[in-house]
């Protein structure tokens, strides 16, 4: 029997990180939730490159929770270049973030992010927050071909 593809989590902040982890408890095995903590990391884990060049591409994620705002390469950029390679277009991806702003939505919906989330404020929302979208994009969700 083959493991479940790896959850990554594109989070530059450690506080973040350390809330999505205890989200994940119960639902998600710590081994298989894979941290990067900027977008050039994220791109060189998804393309096994870099850092991460000795990665076998396969299997891809079964979901990127990615950040917004990360350092060296912002979270709409990443997407961008996700969308753009055949290996990576339909890569499911929700966007966790705190802004809500127009043109935030707005560009990530334009690079066809699969969903764009706010992130709650109350530790308890999140922790559901969290638990549904794995479920949902772990469970529910039928994944592309």
């Amino acid at each position: 029997m083959t493991s479940p593809p790896p959850i990554l989590l594109v989070e530059d902040n450690d506080d973040d990180v350390e809330l999505m982890l205890r989200a994940l408890r119960g639902v998600a095995h710590r081994d298989r939730i894979v941290r990067v903590p900027d977008g050039v990391d994220a791109l060189d884990y998804l393309f096994a490159r870099g850092a991460h060049a000795g990665r076998a591409l396969e299997p891809l994620p079964s979901i990127v929770f990615l950040d917004l705002r990360l350092p060296r390469l912002d979270g709409i950029d990443v997407l961008t270049q996700l969308r753009a390679d055949a290996r990576t277009a339909v890569l499911p991806v929700v966007m966790l973030t705190t802004s809500m702003e127009h043109r935030d939505r707005l560009a990530a919906y334009q690079q066809r992010v699969n969903s764009y989330v706010q992130k709650p404020v109350d530790y308890d929302e999140f922790v559901k927050l969290v638990r549904s979208l794995v479920h949902y994009w772990t469970e529910i969700n039928v994944a592309p071909p």
